[in-house]
């Protein structure tokens, strides 16, 4: 009970005080005093200027109440502050806030949970008044801390424990509410106050049990269930936060759930991870997601050393991230995404083969579990670049194709791409053909309206050079991208698999008129698509994956590509493929020859039905129909079996298995097709990409010395020529010995074409035909004027025949050359 003053005291005493205390039952039970709260109110309101006094008076009773743990007449104080905040708007409130504040946080510095939790309350009703005035000297420093701390509650009774956290989270979202809208709201936004906020809103969003209602957009629970779990008010408090950042604070807002992520060790598992960036990305303004990306894309860099599941859980976080971005505004991140996840594309590589050589000879298993983790950081990275990429609108996307393709490493080329240099033939495969799934994902779903866009030269050139590695995975890769931008009618699903279609019109083909741009684009590049089909069969590790892919290009192709002059162009090819299969000059295994044949097959039976020419379709018909009765293993349907009996040669196979080009010619010309150029065999071009790509050259490069010396050489060549005459040259011409010695430098010389850099190559060429000139010049001028001593000799090597020196004035040069 207070203590009660005499009546000549209490009269004595200002109106204020006495009109204060008689709100103030003798009884705490009895409650607030009604009638002498409505004399309170009155006198506030008619003379506002009291307003600082009875708040001071207020604050004063009730510090002396909690000190003597008298809480009854504590919760009477704090109604009796409540009911004058609410009916008091006046420049004359802000003393009484102070007063307000101060007495609310002499309740929450209580160890007593139920006054924390009265203090919150009375805390929040305040956060919900919009004052007149902005107030420029107040700071909520204190009640930030305060309230964050009571989010960590860790009392002993669980319901207690749950009632102080909600307290907090209540707190927490009055400050935000109340500093949001004011005019110095930036002071929450400072990150010694984010770094309390965020974590204390994560700390009970862990504890939630539905993870479905924390993955989409906002949403909407019952009054009942935000005020009973923490964790739904929590989401809640932190989606509002979100949606006030603004451009300058959302990165102070962003960091901390780093930190917390990685104190925790959240991000493996990393569902809350993922989950926490959705609530991110979908409760931001979508103009400021690439600030998001941005920050997640910075801690992959500063987490590179962490371990593969850290940095694959991440990647997943951003692969999310990203995948609700690219619905919006992207902003300027586009080739930052793609240039840091390639770039940690290599570092995992680097991490798996550096394990793998560590660990080589030794008895230890760990290596393979790391390795696996290793990949599932790259797949991770894949999954990124391909969805992102795939969700960009079409302009972009061309320029990230093109990005990720300057990306590709390739042998002897120097380009912007990786640097692989370090990590040996091994590591830039596996990087080769990451890079190439990334590329394979980002074209999925490309239309493109003419073919030139969708493979500008700058980007078809590139990516054929891999298609003549040696490696089937990476020519599968290189006609699966091919397929995705060449096909944009959506047929590839209905040509898959390689075989012999009874009749084309039950596929309903989509295809429409060959444009002008594509009939350019086939004159400009045909040939080189051609060449890497044709040499794309003549490997010997292909497969049935690979067949079917060429099958493939080559069907699409047709639909898409082909007027009557690609046409011929394509039975050229088909021809020159079967004629490598029979010949073999290439030593080809018999399942190499009978895949080419067969490949051939399924792709004339295909396009003489596209192209509807009767007498043609009648010889693919009957060629057909004869192999599947005396030579089967040259179809599709058997060949690509299990178990088929291969044939030991094809050199005793008669014409009629054969598809023959008199009679295709004769066929087409019937129906006015220009068939001259059917009697002209394809031969593909040749280029310096086999050099570029590691594989076998498909020409015999002929090198022709010829190394003209002064007279005065050393005695070493002297002793090796002879006597340049008439019947020397006829014995030198007919010595059987020469023709093996020529074959013997040919071979030497091809070796050398094959494995040396082409930059030396060269070299040398322009070094000797300089030397050549000189000495030519040298011979044509002794040729006109006469030598100055008889004693002038010269030596002619040609090849391995030597030829001693004579005369100059005696050579007949115009004979010898």
């Amino acid at each position: 009970m207070p203590a009660r003053v005499c009546c000549c005291c209490a009269a004595l005493r200002p109106r204020y005080k006495r009109l204060v205390d008689n709100i103030f039952p003798e009884d705490p039970k009895d409650g607030l005093v009604k009638a002498d709260m409505e004399k309170l109110t009155f006198y506030a309101v008619s003379a506002p200027e009291k307003l600082d006094r009875i708040g001071a008076y207020l604050a004063e009773r009730l510090s002396r109440d909690v000190v003597r743990h008298r809480y009854g007449y504590v919760l009477i104080a704090m109604e009796a502050l409540d009911q004058l905040l609410m009916a008091c708007h006046s420049q004359s409130i802000k003393p009484f806030v102070e007063s307000f504040l101060h007495m609310v946080a002499k309740l929450l510095e209580s160890g007593e949970p139920k006054l924390q939790v009265l203090g919150t309350n009375s805390f929040v009703k305040f956060a919900n008044i919009e004052e007149d005035t902005p107030s420029y000297h107040r700071r909520y420093d204190f009640f930030v801390s305060r309230f964050s701390a009571m989010c960590h509650s860790c009392d002993h009774d669980p319901e207690t424990q749950t009632e102080i956290r909600i307290a907090g989270i209540r707190g927490i979202q009055g400050v935000v509410r109340k500093t949001v809208n004011d005019e110095l709201r930036a002071t929450i936004w400072e990150p010694q106050h984010m770094d309390k906020i965020v974590p204390s809103l994560l700390f009970n969003m862990q504890k939630i049990e539905d993870v479905d209602s924390r993955t989409g957009p906002p949403s909407s629970p019952t009054g009942g269930e935000k005020e009973e779990n923490p964790a739904l008010l929590a989401e809640n408090c932190f989606r509002e936060l979100l949606g006030r950042a603004t451009y300058g604070n959302m990165n102070n807002a962003v960091r901390p759930v780093f930190a917390h992520l990685d104190h925790h060790k959240l991000w493996d598992p990393n569902e809350f991870a993922v989950s926490c960036f959705k609530i991110i990305m979908y409760s931001i303004q979508a103009q400021y997601s690439h600030h998001v990306i941005q920050e997640i894309l910075g801690h992959l860099d500063a987490c590179k050393k962490d371990s593969p599941r850290v940095r694959a859980g991440i990647i997943q976080v951003l692969l999310e991230a990203v995948a609700i971005a690219a619905k919006g505004s992207i902003g300027p991140t586009v080739l930052e995404v793609f240039n840091t996840l390639l770039k940690h594309l290599r570092i995992s590589v680097d991490f798996e083969l550096g394990d793998r050589r560590s660990s080589a000879g030794s008895a230890t298993f760990s290596t393979s579990s790391k390795e696996s983790d290793e990949r599932i950081v790259q797949n991770a990275i894949i999954q990124t670049i391909g969805f992102f990429g795939s969700n960009l609108p079409d302009y972009q996307r061309s320029e990230i194709m093109m990005f990720i393709m300057g990306k590709v490493p390739v042998f002897g080329a120097t380009s912007q791409s990786l640097d692989t240099s370090h990590l040996g033939d091994l590591g830039t495969r596996r990087i080769q053909i990451m890079l190439l799934r990334s590329l394979l994902m980002v074209t999925s779903g490309y239309k493109a309206m003419t073919i030139t866009n969708a493979l500008p030269a700058p980007f078809l050139d590139p990516l054929l050079s891999p298609s003549l590695m040696e490696d089937s995975e990476l020519r599968q890769l290189v006609l699966e991208i091919l397929h995705n931008l060449i096909d944009r009618h959506d047929n590839r699903a209905k040509l898959r698999g390689i075989r012999i279609i009874p009749d084309v019109s039950d596929l309903k083909i989509k295809r429409d008129k060959i444009s002008r741009q594509d009939v350019s684009f086939m004159k400009k590049h045909g040939q080189q698509l051609y060449r890497h089909i044709y040499l794309g069969c003549k490997e010997e590790d292909n497969v049935q994956k690979n067949f079917e892919l060429l099958y493939t290009s080559l069907a699409l192709i047709t639909i898409e590509l082909a007027n009557e002059e690609v046409v011929i162009d394509l039975i050229r090819l088909a021809i020159a493929l079967q004629d490598v299969a029979i010949i073999n000059e290439d030593n080809l295994p018999m399942f190499n020859r009978c895949g080419v044949m067969a490949l051939v097959a399924a792709y004339l039976n295909f396009l003489s039905q596209m192209i509807a020419v009767p007498a043609f379709c009648q010889h693919v018909s009957k060629v057909i129909e004869t192999r599947s009765l005396e030579a089967s293993y040259f179809l599709p349907e058997t060949i690509f079996k299990d178990k088929c009996n291969l044939p030991k040669s094809l050199e005793k196979h008669e014409k009629n298995l054969f598809f023959l080009t008199n009679k295709i010619a004769e066929s087409l010309g019937g129906s006015g097709y220009s068939v001259e150029r059917l009697s002209v065999p394809y031969v593909p071009q040749v280029t310096d990409e086999d050099r570029l790509s590691r594989r076998k050259s498909i020409v015999d490069t002929v090198s022709i010395q010829v190394d003209i010396l002064p007279g005065n050489n050393t005695e070493d060549k002297i002793d090796n020529t002879e006597e340049i005459t008439f019947e020397a040259l006829k014995k030198a011409i007919d010595n059987n010995g020469l023709e093996e010695q020529e074959k013997e430098k040919r071979r030497l010389v091809i070796e050398k074409f094959q494995k040396a850099p082409f930059e030396e190559i060269a070299a040398q060429c322009e070094t000797k035909a300089n030397l050549l000139h000189d000495r030519l010049a040298q011979i044509l001028e002794l040729t006109i004027r006469p030598p100055p001593s008889p004693s002038g000799t010269m030596t002619i090597t040609a090849g391995h025949a030597h030829y001693q020196s004579v005369p100059v004035y005696e050579m007949k040069f115009p004979d010898l050359f």
